[in-house]
């Protein structure tokens, strides 16, 4: 109760007010449920599924308003509508899909597995279940108040909330590749997914679902920026609408972060599963002491020694703190195992062919115009990106029994050139 009413002062006045009155309004108890001990309490109060009100629709519009207030009206409809979409959809995980696998007998995921997937959803429900409380008293009284940014500021600028996010987003990635391995090795497990989607009216998978609150603050953000468009200097909710969106922004951006990096785990995760065990790059990958600076889909144009193109094709570059690899990629599920069958239920992701590695001290970095003094050198060249690129060199390069390649990052282009024929780096 203390987290709450110090989140309420964090906004107006008015806010806290309204903030005490929903409290007042509504059962709420410490979380306290059996089973869950090993899951951190971090203090959320929590509004039972059964107990949680419904938000009200807008009443009749009023005559005489004009038209940014029928624009604000139709934007809080919007997020009403936004709302009561994502809270039903975080419910449908826990009630459709988390309590049914905890059941099951005999269980084909097991109470920790199903902890890991299923990490932090209930606590997001508990915070968008408040924030519904709230929200359900400014659409009564929006036509005599107008009112919304400090809410807004009340309920998402408090740390726990940037906390369980955070630890949602951390734990996503690893919640998919729990998911896809139990699909490839749980029959029964992969046709309890099918099921559940199939039963489903908008026939929304498991990971359609999940994937909703990485997505929701971007959603609030456009909405309050359109808000903000319509409400007019001097009027009492733009500074709130302000101080929102800032708080709002603020807490995207540090869960874009959290999310590049997790991602940034993921891609180093699946280049190791591309490289055979036995190899030096592997070694290197698994070591724990690598780190992905920058990854990028890009075009590899091989050239010969006489400047003409050999062949270009799509690679994956993979910039790590002490090696440069390219890598093939393959997007298409091979329908081995019912891997095809798995990728219309949540995201396989790409496989990665390794093509050639190098060490970074091999490489180097070149200002535009030092193409052709890099080809004397051994080695790997990459200059700066987005810089013009270079007409074709007709110098000749190295014998046809030597060969080293020469990358050059350019224009979303990774090219090479060769002495007389064009060959592989492995």
């Amino acid at each position: 109760m203390t987290q709450l009413m110090k989140a309420a002062k964090s906004g107006t006045k008015d806010g806290l007010e309204k903030t005490k009155i929903a409290v007042m309004r509504t059962f709420l108890h410490k979380k306290d449920i059996p089973g869950d001990s090993e899951e951190e309490d971090l203090g959320f109060l929590e509004v039972p599924v059964s107990e949680a009100k419904q938000l009200p629709e807008l009443g009749p519009m009023p005559e005489g308003l004009n038209s940014q207030q029928v624009i604000r009206r139709h934007i809080l409809g919007s997020i009403v509508q936004s709302e009561r979409s994502y809270v039903d959809s975080l419910r449908r995980i826990l009630q459709d899909y988390r309590n049914p696998l905890m059941e099951m007998e005999p269980k084909v995921l097991s109470a920790r597995k199903c902890q890991v997937v299923f990490f932090r959803v209930k606590e997001i429900l508990q915070c968008h279940s408040m924030f519904q409380i709230a929200l359900s008293s400014r659409v009564v009284e929006w036509d005599s108040m107008e009112k919304i940014g400090d809410l807004f500021v009340a309920s998402f600028s408090k740390s726990m909330v940037l906390d369980v996010y955070s630890e949602y987003v951390n734990n996503f990635t690893s919640a998919m590749s729990l998911i896809k391995k139990a699909c490839l090795t749980k029959p029964a497990f992969l046709e309890f997914l099918k099921k559940k989607q199939m039963a489903s009216l908008d026939r929304v998978t498991l990971y359609g679902l999940m994937v909703k609150p990485i997505q929701r603050f971007p959603q609030f953000i456009l909405l309050l920026q359109d808000m903000l468009k319509n409400t007019p200097k001097g009027h009492a909710d733009r500074l709130s609408l302000q101080l929102a969106l800032t708080e709002l922004e603020t807490l995207a951006e540090k869960l874009n972060e959290q999310k590049r990096l997790a991602d940034q785990v993921a891609e180093i995760q699946q280049l190791t599963k591309s490289v055979s065990d036995r190899s030096h790059l592997h070694k290197l990958l698994n070591s724990g002491q690598r780190h992905l600076l920058f990854c990028e889909t890009l075009t590899e144009t091989v050239y010969g020694d006489r400047g003409q193109l050999i062949k270009s094709k799509e690679r994956k570059v993979f910039l790590l703190n002490d090696v440069l690899v390219c890598a093939n990629i393959n997007f298409k599920p091979v329908n081995t195992g019912g891997q095809l069958e798995i990728s219309s239920l949540v995201p396989l992701g790409p496989k990665y062919i390794v093509k050639w590695n190098a060490a970074l001290p091999q490489v180097q970095v070149l200002e535009v115009g030092q193409e052709s003094s890099a080809k004397e050198k051994d080695g790997i060249a990459i200059p700066n990106v987005g810089s013009k690129k270079p007409a074709p060199s007709n110098q000749s390069g190295h014998s046809k029994d030597h060969f080293s390649p020469f990358p050059m990052v350019q224009n979303g282009q990774l090219r090479r050139w060769g002495g007389g024929r064009a060959v592989e780096n492995r």
